[in-house]
């Protein structure tokens, strides 16, 4: 609640009245009203009584109040609704309105009247407000041409449920908009609701420019409230704005920067005009069209090169206006090697060979062979060749200015001449008896050498494997171990031949022979004293004629049998199972 001091004052007699101009509060609060009087006679034994003032501006009385007693009249809009604070002995009462309504927003008197009639009163008007709801605005949803001969609806702010009646004001990036014949029109409409509150409604028709597409538009709303005056704003609106292109803009996208083949190009057209009924396309020298404002080609060669156009139609008018772009697209032809086939030299022999790529920047030409660079110019020089000038040389092309840019081509190049077997690590192997020992042999020389292995003792071997790398041919055989011997590795081709020797050592051979020896040595001595024990009669302890057969069953045993007959034989069972007579 908000009071209002200004002073009504009458007087009558010797009776003086005091109160307040007005007394402001929100819809349902409550509402004091002071009455501050004083009397010559006293202010003791007064009659106080309260009025309002009706809407055809007839008193009406709600209350009565002497020294003996206090009445609410009865059937008034007031009657629930008020009660009075006080006697009236100190000069000063109090009329309190509870639940204040819109149609309490009337004006109160108070009377006093003094013991010997003077009589005095004052007046206070009660305020009533009503906070309205939050502003809304709504904008065109269409847009709007600046060629429309009249003003063009922009939007429409409304704000509810208010008292005293709220008012808006539009705004135009900060800027009040005022109302201007033919170019801006504000058209408000106001509603009371059976409430009794208000909503309000502005709508802003304009004619609008292109340099109002970015232009913000929003609402003002202010309004009343106990004491004073508030303000709140909507959220800002634009509108689209339909205009005719005056220029018109392409460009490459990208990628940005310089454009090779192979390449995606992406061509973006733009105009400065906005208009539905306009036509825009892309367009190169070829008659080839686009109707977008963008376009993308993909892998891209030299024939993409050349100017591309937009275009922009009005199709209301049919103007036309242009803008074009040129696009170049920058090439590396594959790399051509002179000569163009593989290459023999004999040994000696000298070698020029020539790289060259067509290309619309500056290269770089190098050569490589096994990786490494061998020579930094598009030309490629080798003298006084030898084996190891034979292999694959690699040319590369590049672009400096663009990395991954670059083309290549190979030259393979032969060097005629004997087998030439490399030198191996080692020749020289001892190795235990029955395991396998694996023999390589190494060999350049073209045409490709024919490798072929033999033994000391004539046997020829296969080969386990054969690998050619880089024009070496390597050959490996795989060899069980039983004795010691010597194997060759022989190469030949059309031009000569070339032979390496392996030696090979058996450890353990000369021992396995010598335990061989001891072992018939050890069985002739075991069948000598069994012969000397049946000469004397002492085998088996018996005499006679006796037959002692003594046969044991392995490969390499003896078997010897003895006779006691007149006729004295002994026979040595070999090996092979061959007889023997004593005698030998």
């Amino acid at each position: 609640m908000e009071e209002q001091w200004g002073y009504y004052a009458a007087s009558w007699a010797n009776v003086e009245v005091n109160m307040e101009d007005r007394v402001e509060v929100y819809r349902g609060e409550m509402a004091p009203i002071a009455c501050l009087f004083t009397s010559s006679d006293g202010v003791g034994s007064n009659v106080i009584q309260w009025f309002y003032v009706t809407r055809t501006g007839e008193r009406q009385k709600i209350y009565y109040q002497d020294r003996n007693m206090k009445v609410v009249d009865k059937g008034t809009p007031f009657t629930d609704r008020i009660s009075v604070n006080g006697t009236g002995a100190d000069g000063e009462i109090v009329l309190t309105v509870s639940d204040v309504q819109l149609d309490d927003e009337l004006e109160f008197i108070c009377v006093v009247k003094a013991l010997t009639d003077g009589t005095g009163e004052g007046r206070t008007k009660l305020k009533v407000f009503e906070t309205p709801g939050s502003p809304t605005i709504e904008g065109v949803q269409t847009g709007i041409s600046v060629h429309e001969e009249n003003p063009s609806k922009i939007g429409t702010c409304e704000v509810k449920h208010g008292y005293p009646k709220p008012n808006i004001t539009w705004y135009r990036n900060k800027t009040p908009i005022r109302a201007a014949q033919d170019v801006v029109k504000v058209v408000p409409s106001i509603t009371t609701e059976s409430s009794g509150l208000y909503s309000v409604r502005s709508e802003l028709s304009m004619k609008v420019m292109k340099e109002d597409k970015d232009d913000l538009f929003y609402c003002e709303v202010t309004y009343f409230v106990p004491g004073g005056l508030r303000m709140t704003e909507t959220s800002p609106i634009n509108i689209t704005v339909y205009y005719p292109s005056t220029a018109v803009s392409v460009w490459v996208e990208s990628p940005k920067g310089e454009i090779k083949e192979g390449d995606s190009i992406e061509l973006h057209c733009h105009v400065d005009g906005n208009k539905l009924s306009s036509i825009i396309s892309i367009s190169n020298e070829d008659g080839v069209s686009w109707d977008n404002k963008t376009v993308v080609l993909e892998n891209v060669s030299r024939l993409n090169s050349g100017v591309y156009t937009c275009t922009s139609m009005d199709t209301d008018t049919w103007e036309v206006v242009s803008g074009n772009t040129t696009v170049f697209v920058n090439f590396l032809d594959p790399a051509v090697v002179i000569p163009k086939d593989g290459v023999e030299l004999s040994l000696g022999e000298e070698l020029t060979a020539t790289c060259n790529a067509l290309s619309s920047l500056k290269t770089h030409t190098a050569w490589f062979k096994d990786g490494e660079k061998v020579s930094m110019a598009h030309s490629l020089n080798l003298k006084d060749a030898s084996f190891d000038t034979a292999g694959t040389y690699k040319c590369v092309v590049t672009v400096p200015e663009f990395e991954g840019m670059e083309t290549s081509n190979t030259l393979n190049v032969n060097v005629n001449g004997p087998p030439e077997i490399i030198a191996p690590e080692f020749t020289e192997f001892e190795k235990s008896f029955e395991d396998m020992v694996e023999l390589s042999c190494d060999v350049r020389g073209y045409p490709a050498p024919t490798v072929m292995w033999s033994t000391s003792d004539g046997k020829i071997l296969d080969a386990k494997s054969k690998t050619d790398t880089e024009g070496v041919l390597q050959s490996v055989v795989s060899i069980k171990v039983t004795s010691d011997f010597t194997a060759f590795c022989n190469a030949s081709n059309d031009f000569g031949t070339d032979a390496v020797s392996f030696n090979i050592t058996a450890k353990g051979n000369g021992f396995i022979i010598a335990v061989i020896i001891i072992c018939i040595l050890l069985l002739a001595i075991l069948g000598s004293v069994l012969y000397f024990l049946y000469k004397k009669g002492k085998l088996c302890g018996r005499s006679g004629k006796q037959d002692l057969t003594k046969e044991v069953s392995s490969k390499d045993n003896i078997v010897v049998e003895m006779k006691s007959d007149n006729t004295e034989e002994a026979v040595l069972l070999g090996v092979n199972g061959e007889k023997h007579p004593q005698n030998n």
